[in-house]
């Protein structure tokens, strides 16, 4: 990592963004926010016919800080790849027939 993330910087991710998430893929981490509205909306139109660009959008729209290589390396964009889920939150609904 370029440079060492504080838990002086993190309190300040969290104040303006709320929630924000570490994936850590072997020796290379990344701290992100959750997607908002917006970033899901641009993800899932660009994700129609490449599933792939879907996780790249929430990876750089969401992205914080880490180590670059984490956006530039397969390998470890695929680690990351799969923890993406775990970002988004989504509140339990029910449905009722009146």
């Amino acid at each position: 990592m370029s440079k060492e993330v504080t838990q002086e910087q993190i309190n300040e991710w969290k104040q303006k963004h709320g929630e924000i998430f570490k994936i850590t893929v072997e020796d290379k981490v990344c701290y992100l926010k959750s997607p908002d509205r917006k970033i899901m909306g641009l993800a899932t139109s660009m994700g129609a016919n490449e599933p792939i660009k879907f996780n790249e959008m929430v990876l750089n729209q969401c992205w914080l800080g880490g180590d670059e290589e984490i956006k530039t390396n397969d390998a470890y964009f695929f680690g990351a790849s799969a923890q993406l889920g775990g970002i988004i939150e989504v509140k339990t609904a029910t449905l009722e027939k009146l």
